[in-house]
């Protein structure tokens, strides 16, 4: 969430470059999300979920027809992880979803992600599994990664649907990790989906100068959430911490990411692209234009969020079918 002085309102607060790059039904989502969740809030942590959740709640669109959801667990390492999976009534799915939700690895849950996951669902025809990992700060790296590794094992050990990983923001981390660490399990990913994902790249260049500044991320904003996560003793070349870290991008399933032009974090998707290609691996990047980091909860109200939206559900679907378009 950005983060801006009391005195900078959404309806008075200086849009810059912003103000005609973002089209005015932007804007109007822009500002709403800063009236649920207000800018430089100094709140507890669990204050601070509480007014997520409800932001959250405030932009759920329901349900499409036919798709049903249950909830459960998977047990790991002495706890249990919650998780929530949805399926079209009456269809036999063809492949898998598993999601991991964005929000900082601070906020968030199987609610704050709920009809995205149900959409998908819906526009895929696959099942979807939504996994609600550890948050920080009570749980440091690598609880929300073992959370989300855990995950993706038990999909795999329990299903034998083709599998595609998918997430936003930190959960777009939370996929490429796993991508990573489970490349040589005896059934990998067929796919992942990254959605204005959280890498790791150059802070000092690219999209982290360009738009450091952005509405809804700044760069001062990713290096709290970083911080929050990550604790004192945390090596900055981790993998499972900052998937560009890594020094081996071969054998990685094929990848889409989608990032959002007005975003810091674009650069993360462009270089994570180049990295798959350079060691012979298969992936799209593309840069949604005039959009903002967590642009999926306009998708209903800005046309323009509305069709990338379209473009992420048929990237999962052509995945999942094992199918490569780019």
């Amino acid at each position: 969430m950005a983060m801006v002085s009391d005195a900078e309102k959404p309806e008075t607060a200086n849009r810059g470059k912003y103000a005609t790059l973002l089209e005015p039904a932007l804007w109007t989502y822009v500002d709403r999300v800063n009236a649920w969740y207000p800018p430089e809030m100094d709140l507890p942590v669990d204050q601070q979920r509480a007014l997520y959740d409800t932001m959250c709640r405030a932009f759920h669109r329901g349900y499409p027809a036919g798709v049903e959801a249950s909830d459960g667990t998977v047990a790991a390492g002495g706890h249990a992880i919650p998780v929530r999976r949805y399926h079209l009534a009456g269809k036999a799915p063809q492949a898998m979803v598993v999601y991991y939700h964005g929000g900082g690895f601070v906020l968030g849950g199987l609610d704050s992600h709920d009809d995205i996951c149900a959409e998908i669902c819906a526009g895929t025809g696959f099942a979807v599994l939504s996994a609600d990992y550890r948050l920080a700060p009570e749980h440091l790296h690598p609880a929300a990664f073992d959370d989300a590794l855990a995950v993706f094992e038990w999909a795999a050990a329990t299903t034998a649907l083709p599998i595609v990983l998918c997430g936003e923001s930190a959960g777009g981390n939370l996929a490429a990790a796993v991508a990573h660490a489970a490349r040589r399990h005896a059934r990998p990913a067929i796919g992942q989906v990254l959605i204005y994902p959280e890498l790791g790249s150059d802070e000092s260049a690219g999209s982290y100068v360009e738009h450091a500044e952005a509405p809804l991320l700044t760069l001062s904003d990713i290096e709290f959430y970083r911080q929050v996560r990550s604790g004192k003793a945390q090596a900055p070349d981790d993998p499972t911490f900052s998937p560009l870290r890594d020094t081996d991008f071969s054998g990685l399933p094929p990848t889409v990411v989608i990032s959002a032009q007005c975003d810091p974090l674009s650069s993360d998707g462009e270089a994570y692209r180049d990295r798959i290609l350079a060691a012979g691996g298969r992936s799209w990047w593309h840069e949604e234009p005039r959009l903002v980091h967590s642009f999926l909860r306009a998708r209903k109200t800005v046309p323009r969020a509305g069709e990338a939206f379209t473009r992420i559900v048929a990237a999962i679907a052509t995945l999942g079918k094992g199918e490569w378009p780019y």
